[in-house]
């Protein structure tokens, strides 16, 4: 995987871009300057992320992946992880039939729904998974492959299906495994 270099990033006019930040050079990114991204975070190839993005340290967004922010925003808290595929929209139009949709129509023929999307720290969402606007992730969930999240969850949850339905507890050994990786790299000084 070719990254674009860190000039290349900093020509990029992003709104806020950490340390040690690696974007595939194969990636789609549109309103850079409506981007912030944490220290050591990455964006994988044939990514497409667009519109209001807020970015935490430690996020992984594989290969595939769509972000679309649009004005309300998405916002990935640190240590978030988004597996191949993942689509997470904070804008749809309305499908009932009593407005028009697509993005060629002017707004006043639309009615569309604009809602934030907000990952917690230490998500995860598996392959293929689908998280619909409005949606607040909490702390510490995992979502399994292929599971549309069309509700907010309750904090370290497990959810699979479609809709998402909460299966059971996860386990919080990874706090104690963040604290021990947070003074290696301290230590290490990135």
């Amino acid at each position: 995987m070719a990254y674009y270099t860190d000039e290349q990033l900093r020509q990029m006019n992003f709104k806020r871009l950490g340390r040690n930040v690696k974007i595939s050079e194969k990636a789609s990114l549109y309103d850079t300057a409506e981007m912030e991204i944490g220290d050591c975070s990455r964006i994988d190839d044939f990514c497409i992320v667009s519109g209001r993005i807020t970015i935490g340290a430690f996020c992984h967004v594989t290969p595939m992946c769509l972000l679309a922010g649009g004005t309300p925003g998405i916002t990935l808290s640190d240590f978030s992880t988004l597996a191949y595929g993942v689509k997470i929209f904070a804008q749809s139009d309305d499908y009932s039939g009593a407005t028009m949709v697509n993005s060629l129509i002017p707004k006043k023929f639309k009615d569309e729904y604009m809602a934030p999307v907000f990952l917690g720290r230490h998500v995860i969402v598996g392959t293929n998974a689908v998280v619909f606007p409005g949606v607040t992730i909490e702390e510490g969930c995992s979502i399994g492959a292929m599971t549309l999240v069309n509700k907010s969850t309750d904090a370290w949850g497990m959810y699979v299906g479609t809709p998402a339905r909460w299966v059971r507890e996860r386990k919080r050994d990874l706090l104690e495994l963040e604290a021990q990786f947070r003074d290696e790299v301290r230590n290490d000084s990135l």
